[in-house]
């Protein structure tokens, strides 16, 4: 459709074009002041004080009596190399059975796991140690090591950050012996 004289668009035309030109471009305009954008940092949630996220690992006996049983009785607040660590929430779908506690400031957590399958490192010649009356495996790994409790009817892990010291061993250990009671080893 062409004006039949000059050979340009009817007047029409142009004005309908122009006006839905402007119509976009004021609705990207508001989009980009109103819409979704980058939260401002001081918004955001802080990974090291907000809900701690670990990933699941097999814990067939996570339901069990004895695990809750030692997670309800778990501290608000672990000692480790003189500082207080509190309890952290974690973030959802959070793994049953399991605790953590960390200091703000620091994405590193000792974490508190129980119900887990036997670890495969515990066999007939294994150095356990023995801490406060609890047998534990030692299974080191990167900037962290996992402790495991392989002496009562469930197991238990404790991972700890490689610079805390041994508080957090102790006072589960101190947890452990109160709570659940000794069982022969199990090797498979």
């Amino acid at each position: 459709m062409t004006d039949t004289e000059s050979g340009a668009p009817p007047r029409a035309l142009i004005v309908v074009a122009t006006v839905l030109a402007v119509a976009l471009a004021v609705g990207v305009a508001l989009f980009a002041l109103l819409g979704p954008g980058e939260q401002d940092p001081a918004e955001q949630p802080d990974p090291a004080t907000g809900p701690l996220a670990l990933v699941p690992v097999p814990a067939p006996d996570a339901g069990s009596p004895a695990c809750g049983k030692l997670i309800g009785a778990a501290p608000g607040a672990l000692t480790s190399a003189g500082d207080t660590l509190p309890r952290r929430d974690l973030a959802e779908p959070a793994p049953q059975a399991t605790t953590a506690w960390g200091a703000g400031g620091s994405d590193e957590a000792v974490v508190l796991r129980c119900g887990l399958e036997r670890p495969p490192e515990l066999t007939r010649t294994s150095n356990l140690r023995v801490i406060n009356e609890v047998q534990w495996l030692h299974v080191p790994g990167q900037g962290s090591a996992t402790w495991y409790v392989v002496d009562r009817e469930v197991y238990v892990a404790l991972t700890v950050p490689e610079q805390a010291g041994t508080g957090p061993l102790q006072e589960i250990s101190d947890l452990v012996d109160r709570t659940l009671p000794q069982v022969p080893l199990r090797f498979g």
